[in-house]
Parts: C-alpha cells; structure tokens; sequence
C-alpha cells in the first residue's frame, strides 16, 4: 500500500489549501486514514483522522480550522486547511493503517506517503 499525497504549496497567511491522497488498490473509504505533519527539528504529529465507521478527530487547536474528509467515489481523502498560520508550515503525510479503529498516534499506521510541502509565509 503505498498512499500518494498531492496539494501541498506555498500560501499566505490566511490563505487555504487542500491536500489529497490516494492509494492504489486500497480501500481509502473503509480502513484507517490519517494525516500528519512534521516540522524541520519537531516531531511527527497528528493533524487529522478518519475510521472506517467515519469517526473524525483533530489535533489539538486544529478543530475549526482543518477537515478531514474522503471522496467514496474517487476513493480519496482530503485534508482541507483553511486560516492557515506560519505554524502550519511542515511536511504533510498521508498515512493508512488496515481495519476501522484509528488514532491520531504516528505508530498506529503502516503504510506513509512520501509527503507534501506546505508553506505558510506571514
């Protein structure tokens, strides 16, 4: 399972993007999916979550701001950022773990997409 994410850019402050991730031949609607980031010197953490029963969770003070989201059709998820901060700028990764329970713990999941810049300038 290999996800591949698609969206990321370089945006002002205030501005939005939306970032996508498919997985060939993986069922993006019915499992596990997440999104993450990480910034130079930080640690990978959870930006967003979906299981498979639809169930969303947030990282905290992203609630309001981020959503998650899957496209049945399409059999794609989306991460739709809005009022994006300088803070915000890391690599964002697409990452599926296999069954319906989820987490927002980096560990949890077993497949990652190589990742997509996201620059917030101010």
């Amino acid at each position: 399972v290999q996800p591949v994410e698609s969206g990321g850019g370089s945006v002002q402050a205030g501005g939005s993007l939306r970032l996508s991730c498919t997985a060939s031949g993986y069922d993006v609607n019915s499992n596990c999916m997440g999104w993450f980031r990480q910034a130079p010197g930080k640690e990978r953490e959870g930006v967003a979550s979906i299981s498979g029963n639809g169930f969303t969770d947030y990282g905290d003070s992203l609630t309001g701001r981020f959503t998650i989201s899957r496209d049945y059709a399409k059999n794609t998820l989306y991460l739709e950022m809005n009022s994006l901060r300088p803070e915000d700028t890391a690599m964002y990764f697409c990452a599926a773990r296999h069954g319906a329970a989820c987490s927002l713990d980096p560990a949890y999941f077993n497949y990652w997409g190589q990742g997509t810049q996201v620059t917030v300038s101010s």
